[in-house]
Order: structure tokens, then C-alpha cells, then sequence
């Protein structure tokens, strides 16, 4: 691509940005680029709408003569434009125009030229008005555009008309050469890709303009489904890759899994049974897993990801558990101490808060090899960490880490000079939608516990607006008089971009905890009282928990810290005060901390009216619901994929055409093309994906 060289002001006042830079804010660094830089919705300059014939709401083009223009005060400075269209009389009004407007209007009245301008008339003091319309000048009997007029994503700086002309050049000179395979063309109906490009970029007259604003016209049919088939290449072709090399075989028949599962307490539901069975099968394999395991809240992963450890274990290899918070992370430091240490099986924790001669200690049983499962924090994947033969890599809650990070872990196999990478497994408690899964996911094997453990009852959720606070506590004083715990959980702030703001964010949300903490103790002085928050030292984290799990305290004020991994059955209810503010995906993390015993639990949402649209859409389905993948298909139709997928969007080529709600049937089409594709012809793949996907997907292999 061989944009202009001249620069457009970014903004009033600020520096010039050059136009290539601009166009790298939209993606687009080549000419195929802006071929594919495809228009968000359309205007008709195909036809003039007579001024008796527009509609309030529905933009038009109208053709009119200025009779004068001028600049008036009041009640604000603004450019007025008086003009005559088929006998009726018509204003135009600019608040924000330029010296150059007026004389360029001064000067269609001395030539006699008309103003053609496009947008909404309406009703005004002195008859017809139209504020800020788009308009041009022209010559009477000027012929009209013969296609609808695209309108483009852009950037500030970037106007419609540059970006419009530039993509159109681009449009004229590209040769649009077919990658998909005529058999797979025909066997899904889709249209030539040349013929749908330019329709969507330059649609004649009469084009079904609702099916094109809809996007299911067949020339976005087309154009949505070769982006689902590069995305579904692309994936594949990670996974092969990964397939490819070679790993640590890790045969799950040892003798110390063996005697763990005799001695298991309790019996493992089906859906492990046969999660299990998946892992160990890949593991016994001389090539790197790369498997997600993914269940409800309290559905048991952490039973399976100690089994899996300990096929590592048997082979004379290391296993790494990595978590997102200390209090995870120190949850799976016992319930694998508690599973693992009476067969003789070595665990260390290494976490931040150690003293520095426990973290040499931690640190150097690793490296020697004597630690046989380390289990952690990002304090794991720090320099100084070395592993003598890491062979599993279990990464917890997987989509709080960066692609760095967990690409930072794994290469800590590599440490002793092995070029193996380490059979990975990642867990999740937030369940991921099957269109999400079977798109962004695909790169991945994906195994589901689908079954809850037997004894886990349902947890009713309650609404109660915070104008009813007193029943609240009186509910809870009720509670623990009847021996049952609580946890109150306090407000998260909404995250900000900037860091300085983001820890202004987090300072409020200690000091919410802090003033909780203290409102509680005043109102309920016969109950102990915790507290617990993410700037709380390790130990007295530790204490708080040890505290609350062992029935010496009975409420637990806590921040989001508690979201996963916590497991104390003695707790019933659960308080999550100004729910409104929580995502869906942590409310009904949050409420999975209740009902793990063999008493009723309740969640109460607090929330604080009046509630914006999206916050009520959010609570009714967390309170009609309780299947986390129910919620979570929800959380998708709400918020949309980008935020679902939180890091791994550094790592998996992001759809800008397709929808995972709408276009399923798209992406099973696609699904079962790439395969035949791949396996036909790998480099005419490699090209559709090149075509869609270049610059945008990096890192597939974390």
C-alpha cells in the first residue's frame, strides 16, 4: 500500500499524525487491506427526496438554491444557510464550521450552483431544517452517485472522504483472486468473493439495503464465512504445529496414582471419570497437550489436575500449578498437600510473600528437583526459577494470565536445555459457550465436567435493594445464632485505563472493605468479624481465612480476593453488596462459594437503585439461572466475545465480520471446511489465512 504521503491534523491544535499511522490504528497496512476494510452501514445519494416527502428520522438527499449565508450569535454562533427547494423554504445550520463555509456558500449564489445535502429534516421555527447535513455543490442536471455511499470504521483524523477514496482505489486495483476452492464454494452457496467485495463496497441501486445494514445479505454471507474458515485455519494450524513436537510421554498407570485413587475418600462422579480418562490419554502421548478443562463452580477440576500431576509425578518428572491470587493459590497448596503428601509425594508453595530465606529454600528444592509439584503464583515463572524436568504446566483460571505469562511458565522446561515443552492444562470455573469455544477455542482440546459432585444443593438468590440493609443484617444475625457463617462481599470499582486512575480504583475498593468491615462490627458487636482484601500482608490473609474456615469467625468481609477457590462448607450466605456493579461471570463465581455443605445457602444481590438497562439485564439472569453455562452464553449475548476472552485475545485472530450468536450455523460450515481445506490444500489455506488474518494472530501456541 502506497498511501498519500501528506499528514492530516489529528486534532484542534494537536500534532500531525501521518496518514499511514492512521490506517495502522484501523489494521489496515496494505493495499488488501483496505480491500478488506468493509463499510459498518450505508447512505442513499442515489435519489432527491422532495422536502414534502422527508421524514422525520430517515436521512435524505435533498437539492436546493442558497439564497444567502450568514453567521449569527444567537443564543450561539452558527453558520445559517438559507435555501429554496421546490418551492419550500429550507435551513441549514452549522454549529462548528469553518471561515472557508461561507464564502464556499457565498459562492454557490454567484454561480449559480446548487447544494446538495444529505441528512435528517426536520421541523424548525421557520419551517424545514436540517443541522450539520453533509452536503456538495453542483451544477444543475449533475448526474447522482449510481451506488449507495459507504460509510467506514475510521480514527480521529481520518475522514470518510480520504478513507473513501483510498479504499476505492485500493477496490479498483486489487486483483480479489478466489482463495476458497470451487467444490467448497458450491457446496455452501456463497457467491465469488470478488463479485460480494465490491457489491458491499459499491452497492448498486435497489440493493436490499435492510439485508445489507442486517448482514445477511450473500455478499456479507461470504465475507463472514471466509473469516470464520481463516480463523478456523488459522487455529488448526497452531494446532498441528504444537501436534508436531515432542514431549515428555507421561503413561497414567504409576504406582503412586494408582494408590492414590484406591485411598480417594470419596467417589469421583462420571464426568471426572471421564475427564480423567481424556488427560491421561494425551499424556501418555510423546507430544504436548494443550487441553482446557472447564466445569461449574464446585464441579471438582482440582481432583483431576492432582491426578494429572501426578502422572508427571510418576514418570520422574515435575508438574507446575499456576494460580492468579495467593488465596487460590495457598487453597490448592492444601487440598494437594492433604491428597499427596502421605504417599511421599513432595509439594512446595512459592508465592511473594515468602521471607526470602523460605524462597531460597522453595527456590532450590525446584531446582534440584526434590519439589515434585510447585504450586504458585506469578512468583513461578520469575527469573531465579529454574525447573530440572517440568513435564506438566496446570494453569488455574487461565484467562487471568497474559499470553507472556503462561509462555514465560512453559519455557521454564527449557531450562536445563530440553527443547520439549511441557503437556499444558488449563482450568477454568467460567464456563465458555459452545460458539465461543468452537471459534476461539478451537486451537485447543476442550474437556467439560458437566456433573456437580453429590451433596451439593442449589443456592437461592435473593434481589433486595440496599434501602432494605437493616432485614440484611438482621437475616445475618439470624444465620449466626444458628451456627452458619457469612460472607459480605464488597463493591468492585469499575477499572480505569490509565494505572494512576486504576489504583485510585483499587484504594477505593480497600477503603469500601475497611468501612464495611467497620459498619458490621458496630451493628452486629456479638459476632467476630474477618476481613479480608488484596492488600491484606500473606500471613494475616492466611489467619482471616484460617479463621473463618475454622468457625472462629463467623462473617468474612471480603473483596473480590474470594471469588475462586475458596471452600469452607460451614458458610450459608452469601451478601454481595452493590451486585449491580459485578460482571455475571463473578456473580455467580461469587455465589459458588455458598452451598458447598450439607444446609440450605442463600446469595442476597444488594444492589442500589435506580438501575441502568444493562445492570437489570444482568441480575435477572443471575437470579433465574443457576447453570454457569447458561450464564455464561448470556454474558456472550451481552457483553460480546472481546471481553469473555480477556488475554487470549493476544494470541487468537479476532473476528470483525462474523457473530458467534448469529452465525453459528457459519462457523459449523466452517468448522467442517477447514478441515478438507487443510488436508486438500494446505497452501492455498495458508494463503486465505494470510489473506484475513496477516498481523493479527501471533502467539497461537500459548
Amino acid at each position: 500500500m502506497k498511501p498519500a504521503p501528506r499528514s492530516e491534523q489529528a486534532a484542534r491544535g494537536g500534532a500531525r499524525v501521518p496518514l499511514e499511522r492512521k490506517l495502522e490504528r484501523l489494521g489496515v497496512r496494505s493495499r488488501e487491506d483496505l480491500v478488506l476494510h468493509l463499510p459498518l452501514r450505508y447512505e442513499d445519494e442515489t435519489t432527491l427526496t422532495p422536502i414534502a416527502q422527508a421524514r422525520d428520522g430517515r436521512p435524505v438527499l435533498v437539492e436546493a438554491e442558497v439564497l444567502r449565508a450568514e453567521v449569527v450569535y444567537r443564543p450561539r454562533r452558527q453558520l445559517i444557510a438559507h435555501c429554496r427547494a421546490q418551492e419550500h423554504e429550507l435551513t441549514l445550520r452549522f454549529f462548528n464550521f469553518y471561515p472557508s463555509q461561507v464564502k464556499q456558500l457565498q459562492s454557490a449564489i454567484d454561480n449559480k450552483l446548487l447544494l446538495r445535502a444529505y441528512g435528517e429534516v426536520r421541523g424548525g421555527w421557520f419551517g424545514a431544517e436540517m443541522a450539520h447535513p453533509r452536503y456538495r455543490l453542483a451544477r444543475a442536471g449533475e448526474p447522482l452517485a449510481d451506488t449507495l455511499t459507504p460509510v467506514y470504521p475510521t480514527t480521529e483524523g481520518l475522514s470518510q472522504a480520504v478513507l473513501r477514496r483510498l479504499v476505492l482505489e485500493a477496490l479498483d486495483a486489487a486483483s480479489l483472486d478466489d482463495t476458497l476452492p470451487d467444490t467448497l464454494r458450491e457446496r455452501y452457496g456463497l457467491i465469488g468473493l470478488r463479485e460480494g467485495v465490491h457489491l458491499l463496497h459499491r452497492p448498486p441501486p435497489g440493493t436490499d439495503l435492510g439485508a445489507l445494514v442486517e448482514r445477511s445479505h450473500p455478499a456479507w454471507r461470504r465475507v463472514k464465512f471466509d473469516e470464520l474458515l481463516a480463523q478456523q485455519l488459522s487455529m488448526r494450524m497452531a494446532y498441528r504445529q504444537r501436534s508436531a513436537q515432542h514431549a515428555p510421554a507421561l503413561p497414567g498407570a504409576g504406582p503412586l496414582l494408582r494408590t492414590f485413587r484406591e485411598r480417594l475418600p470419596f467417589r469421583l462422579t462420571g464426568a471426572q471419570t471421564r475427564v480423567i480418562g481424556e488427560l491421561l490419554g494425551d499424556l501418555a502421548r510423546p507430544h504436548p497437550m494443550q487441553r482446557l478443562l472447564q466445569g461449574d463452580v464446585g464441579s471438582g477440576k482440582t481432583i483431576v489436575a492432582a491426578i494429572a500431576c501426578l502422572a508427571a509425578v510418576d514418570a520422574g518428572s515435575q508438574a507446575a500449578v499456576m494460580a492468579p491470587t495467593e488465596i487460590l493459590a495457598e487453597q490448592h497448596y492444601r487440598k494437594f498437600s492433604a491428597w499427596l503428601a502421605p504417599l511421599g509425594v513432595r509439594i512446595v508453595w512459592l508465592h511473594g510473600a515468602l521471607k526470602k530465606a523460605e524462597k531460597r529454600a522453595a527456590i532450590e528444592e525446584i531446582a534440584s528437583g526434590r519439589a515434585c509439584i510447585s504450586i504458585g503464583t506469578h512468583a513461578l515463572f520469575q527469573e531465579g526459577v529454574r525447573f530440572v524436568r517440568l513435564a506438566l504446566v496446570v494453569i488455574d483460571e487461565q484467562h487471568r494470565f497474559g499470553v507472556a505469562q503462561r509462555l514465560s511458565l512453559r519455557s521454564k522446561a527449557r531450562s536445563d536445555g530440553d527443547e520439549e515443552p511441557p503437556h499444558q492444562l488449563m482450568m477454568s470455573a467460567t464456563p465458555i459457550p459452545r460458539t465461543l469455544s468452537m471459534s476461539y477455542y478451537a486451537d485447543l482440546d476442550v474437556s467439560t465436567i458437566d456433573e456437580l459432585p453429590p451433596g451439593r444443593r442449589p443456592v437461592t438468590t435473593k434481589l433486595v435493594s440496599d434501602a432494605r440493609r437493616a432485614e440484611v443484617i438482621e437475616r445475618i444475625r439470624e444465620a449466626c445464632a444458628d451456627g452458619q457463617q457469612v460472607y459480605w462481599v464488597c463493591p468492585v470499582i469499575e477499572p480505569a485505563q490509565a494505572g494512576a486512575r486504576l489504583a485510585r480504583g483499587a484504594a477505593r475498593e480497600l477503603r469500601a472493605a475497611l468501612e464495611t468491615h467497620a459498619s458490621l462490627t458496630r451493628e452486629l458487636p456479638e459476632l467476630r468479624i474477618g476481613l479480608v482484601h488484596g492488600r491484606l500482608p500473606a500471613a494475616e490473609k492466611t489467619v482471616a481465612m484460617e479463621d473463618f474456615a475454622a468457625g472462629r469467625c463467623q462473617v468474612l468481609v471480603a473483596t473480590t480476593v474470594i471469588e475462586v477457590g475458596v471452600d469452607v462448607p460451614g458458610a450459608t450466605l452469601m451478601v454481595i453488596e452493590h451486585a449491580e456493579r459485578f460482571g455475571l461471570a463473578q456473580l455467580h463465581q461469587l455465589r459458588g462459594r455458598v452451598g458447598r455443605g450439607a444446609r440450605a445457602s442463600a446469595c442476597i444481590l444488594l444492589y442500589a437503585a435506580p438501575l441502568t438497562p444493562a445492570a437489570r439485564a444482568r441480575l435477572k439472569v443471575i437470579y433465574e439461572h443457576a447453570d454457569g453455562f447458561e450464564i455464561a452464553r448470556r454474558d456472550l449475548l451481552q457483553r460480546g466475545p472481546g471481553e469473555l476472552l480477556g488475554e487470549r485475545q493476544s494470541g487468537v485472530p479476532m473476528l470483525r465480520f462474523a457473530d458467534l450468536e448469529r452465525d453459528g450455523e457459519l462457523i459449523r460450515d466452517a468448522q467442517q471446511a477447514a478441515a478438507e481445506f487443510l488436508q486438500s490444500d494446505p497452501t492455498r489455506a495458508r494463503s486465505h489465512v494470510e489473506r484475513w488474518f496477516a498481523a493479527r494472530h501471533e502467539y497461537t501456541s500459548a
